[in-house]
């Protein structure tokens, strides 16, 4: 016998990943330029210069077996102290470097917090829609249970009456990702403040800590001199689950961290549940290089001006079409109403366009899809027609 729900994880993939691969196999049969793929958050910038200068010195100046053995399990304690310091600098906290794990990216930290704060499965975690899919498959192998909770439908920011409905004396965390994946909302600094004080008066009604899970992968991207309010700042239970894969654009390298505030609430024990549940799951000693590579990229990004180039010339034009889009102020996706109530039929009908776009239900938002606009310029210039097109057909 085998594990049922592991083998159900792994017979099906994500909806994402199932449109991507169908792109591989439409690339291969007609050709790569007339397949407008739009499903995978995957960077098409290249990483900045200070990458690759990184890796050639580490390569050429450093002994080979340190640069390739084993750091500590929570990760090298001087890329641990940089990475306090920069955040230290950046948003005038006190987070310890003690107070850093090292991790294979996001998801690994998002893995490692949730196992690390789950007791029981009554423990609920709630997030708000739409949201990342794979947070409901962290959460329930955790053992915990997943509560979306529905956002504002005008513009997707945090609906503070549903969310304090939601919040029951079960509720461990609360899940916030901002810049969002899928819409690109930034959550307003009035509406985080709002949440945060909902939380602070639910955990002292229920007598235990309500833990904030800040997922920021997207943290850099955004644009129009937008605000992304660091939660340090704002909450004292928060954690902060990081990864370079965007900023650096980096995925395939697996390199994040999780930070815990200095005002985590027992924060040496939830630390060291942490350390416990980074042992229990293999995620000890995060790739050593790129810890070495990151650490001597702190504050540096990608050249993301191309993202923002593509968000102006896809909005305008998908609006002129007469598509209903929800402005993206960060991250690179583009959240677009369908035309018909079934979204899912509506990307099977994008696909006659060569169209692949990503239906939002498994996002928690019905009648909605996902256009990743992290591709090249020209691509979404020749699927405009496409795009236009396809409207046409609804009208």
């Amino acid at each position: 016998m085998i594990n049922e729900t592991m083998y159900g994880l792994g017979s099906r993939r994500s909806v994402i990943r199932e449109i991507f691969e169908y792109g591989n196999r439409r690339r291969a049969e007609i050709g790569a330029d007339k397949v407008f793929d739009f499903s995978l958050g995957n960077p098409s910038v290249p990483a900045p210069r200070e990458v690759e200068e990184a890796i050639l010195d580490l390569v050429k100046n450093s002994d080979p077996i340190a640069l390739h053995g084993y750091t500590s399990a929570q990760g090298d304690a001087g890329v641990r102290r940089a990475i306090a310091a920069d955040l230290n600098a950046r948003y005038a906290t006190n987070i310890s470097p003690d107070s850093i794990y090292m991790t294979c990216g996001a998801a690994a930290s998002l893995c490692i917090i949730l196992k690390a704060l789950n007791a029981s499965s009554a423990d609920e975690y709630i997030t708000f829609t739409p949201f990342f899919p794979e947070y409901r498959v962290f959460v329930e192998a955790a053992g915990g249970r997943l509560v979306p909770v529905a956002s504002d439908p005008a513009d997707f920011q945090i609906d503070l009456e549903a969310f304090e409905k939601a919040i029951t004396p079960n509720t461990k965390a609360v899940i916030v990702n901002s810049p969002n994946n899928p819409s690109g909302v930034v959550f307003t600094p009035e509406k985080l403040k709002a949440a945060c004080a909902l939380m602070e008066k639910k955990s002292k009604e229920y007598g235990h800590p309500i833990y904030l899970i800040s997922d920021e992968p997207y943290r850099e991207l955004v644009y129009d001199g937008k605000e992304v309010p660091f939660l340090v700042n704002y909450y004292d239970n928060t954690v902060i689950c990081y990864s370079f894969s965007k900023s650096l654009s980096l995925p395939g390298e697996r390199i994040g961290y999780i930070a815990l505030s200095n005002k985590l609430e027992d924060e040496r024990r939830v630390y060291a549940a942490v350390c416990g549940a980074g042992r229990a799951l293999g995620y000890v000693c995060a790739p050593s290089m790129m810890q070495r590579v990151v650490v001597k990229c702190l504050g540096k990004t990608a050249d993301t001006s191309v993202y923002k180039t593509n968000r102006d010339l896809l909005y305008n034009a998908l609006t002129a079409y007469g598509y209903t889009c929800i402005y993206p102020d960060g991250a690179f996706y583009l959240f677009v109403k369908s035309p018909e109530a079934d979204a899912n039929a509506f990307c099977l009908k994008a696909r006659e366009q060569e169209l692949l776009l990503v239906p939002a239900d498994d996002f928690g938002t019905p009648g909605f899809v996902r256009i990743a606009y992290c591709v090249s310029t020209e691509q979404i210039q020749n699927a405009l027609p496409a795009f236009q097109k396809l409207m046409e057909s609804y009208q």
